[in-house]
């Protein structure tokens, strides 16, 4: 019998970026991994903390989301990364993963 049932097994060539930057008052370090996978949302992965997260441009500009998956302590600190990932980020189309 088996234990599981798989959903799914992808192997894909994923682009990847790796950025850090500052603000006034942190440091961050991402990767970002562009896959089709995940309708086509990038998964962003805090390099220091390893919080990660799939984000499109509506998350984005959810400041309280973005304050919550990060952990980030104050309101500005998680509207400048929304600024970040604003210009990072890419406006793709939802698209649907399963046809």
């Amino acid at each position: 019998m088996e234990l599981f049932d798989k959903l799914y097994d992808e192997h894909e060539n994923a682009k990847v970026r790796f950025i850090g930057f500052t603000t006034e008052d942190t440091r961050y370090d991402f990767g970002i991994i562009y896959t089709n996978l995940f309708f086509g949302k990038p998964l962003v992965v805090c390099m220091q903390t390893g919080r990660s997260t799939l984000l499109d441009p509506k998350d984005i500009e959810d400041i309280d989301y973005l304050q919550t998956v990060f952990r980030i302590p104050d309101k500005q600190q998680a509207s400048d990364l929304a600024d970040f990932f604003s210009t990072t980020l890419p406006s793709i189309p939802f698209v649907t993963q399963y046809e």
